[in-house]
């Protein structure tokens, strides 16, 4: 970690354009869009089929995921999960903002924060599995072929967002 100060962030429109080529490529190369939530199923399946391949193969949802630990980290969902961490962790260490931190309100403790986090996590993994997606999914490569169910959802998604930060905001100052 480096204690100079960190570098500028990116110009927003620039690393738009850039996410929409890299989204261009993934139809281009692999004939389906980008997405978060498969991949990282896919590595729990793998985790808990190494773990506990006993209580996979008992589950009938894991064990449809897991199939065997080749399987599991064969598919594109899983190296794009990966990349994504890998290129995050990259991309902090470049820019000089790696750092551990809690951010949070002066209103709220550190503990209520990392219980609110993970149960917020907690529910959007488990809904992004109900809905068989999670938003980035949906948002970019739904969007990206101008399907009017992506679309809607991401207004409703942004919608909710704005409407919900009324009721948080005062955590925040």
């Amino acid at each position: 970690m480096s204690t100079q100060d960190p570098r500028p962030y990116w110009n927003p429109y620039l690393a738009g354009a850039l996410l929409g080529v890299v989204l261009f490529l993934s139809f281009f190369l692999t004939g389906s869009g980008l997405g978060g939530s498969g991949g990282l199923m896919r590595l729990v399946a793998w985790a808990l089929d190494t773990l506990a391949p006993h209580q996979v193969e008992t589950n009938a949802y894991w064990a449809g995921i897991a199939g065997g630990p080749s399987s599991v980290l064969n598919h594109r969902l899983v190296w794009g999960a990966l990349g994504v961490l890998a290129g995050g962790l990259t991309s902090g260490l470049l820019g000089r903002r790696v750092r551990i931190e809690t951010l949070k309100g002066p209103s709220i403790s550190v503990s209520l924060r990392l219980v609110a986090a993970f149960a917020g996590g907690g529910m959007v993994g488990y809904a992004a599995r109900l809905a068989r997606g999670c938003t980035s999914g949906q948002a970019l490569s739904g969007g990206a072929v101008l399907s009017a169910g992506s679309w809607a959802f991401m207004f409703s998604v942004f919608g909710g967002g704005y409407l919900l930060a009324w009721f948080v905001r005062r955590l925040w100052r």
